[in-house]
């Protein structure tokens, strides 16, 4: 007798979905910012020890109101700019010199996911900033207003927004040893003299009208008017989103996958 033949389907793998692939990048991201100590050290350790002097110290004048309470909201915009523009920028940068964006970017993850994944990747780190500098900040004093917290949090995705997009323009258009030196070189500026750890009122006169066109100020301009006054700042989410829809349109344009 003659044994029956049978035979077997095999067994395709289903692909995973757009949001699996964008979140799993994320945590690549993630995992790579938070074992980067230089990233580690700009993203967290600076801006908490920044707030800590502020508080101990009553220099440089940051204007009427308890001073721990106009300290902590510029404390998170700048954990908010590091994250997001110059922790971004570099490593973006570094990725473009060794061909890890061109290989990812013809992926199933394509450009566009790979893109999601960053500014996903910057809002989670920007959480483990906030919420440590927000638990210090309470340690040292900080009463925050309450009714301010939606805005506060609009600010920081419209910052977070803004700033990737500056970043990924920095990044696409320089090549690494660049962005190296520009991103850590407008931290530093942008930390003295745009209106961040200052409150814009404070600087010269003709420091602070420049102060008010750059992200910098709007957001912690923003960030102090929700959380000191419990209020939404029209003019500084302007300002913001102005340069998120600008820093886009020219990144979509001018960026370069190959260094």
């Amino acid at each position: 007798m003659s044994t029956p033949h049978t035979t077997t389907t095999p067994t395709l793998s289903r692909a995973a979905t757009p949001l699996r692939r964008v979140l799993a990048q994320a945590r690549f991201e993630v995992g790579s910012l938070l074992r980067n100590g230089e990233q580690l050290l700009v993203s967290l350790v600076l801006p908490a020890m920044a707030l800590v002097g502020l508080s101990a110290t009553t220099s440089p004048s940051l204007g009427p109101g308890v001073r721990i309470d106009v300290a902590t909201p510029g404390v998170i915009a700048l954990c908010v700019i590091s994250a997001a523009f110059t922790s971004q920028a570099i490593a973006t940068g570094f990725d473009r010199r060794y061909a890890v964006l061109r290989y990812l970017g013809v992926t199933p993850l394509g450009r566009g996911g790979l893109v999601a994944a960053k500014a996903l990747a910057t809002l989670v780190v920007e959480t483990v900033q906030i919420a440590v500098i927000s638990v210090l900040a309470l340690f040292l004093g900080w009463r925050p207003q309450l009714s301010g917290i939606p805005y506060a949090v609009l600010f920081v995705v419209a910052g977070t927004w803004a700033f990737v997009a500056l970043a990924l323009l920095l990044a696409g258009t320089l090549r690494a040893e660049a962005v190296l030196a520009v991103a850590n070189l407008l931290w530093v500026v942008l930390l003295a003299l745009g209106g961040v750890i200052v409150p814009r009122t404070e600087l010269p006169a003709g420091l602070s009208h420049l102060a008010a066109v750059l992200p910098s100020a709007g957001l912690a301009d923003g960030l102090r008017s929700a959380l000191v006054l419990g209020q939404l700042n029209l003019v500084a989410l302007g300002v913001v989103v102005a340069w998120g829809i600008v820093a886009t349109a020219l990144a979509a344009r001018l960026f370069r996958f190959d260094d």
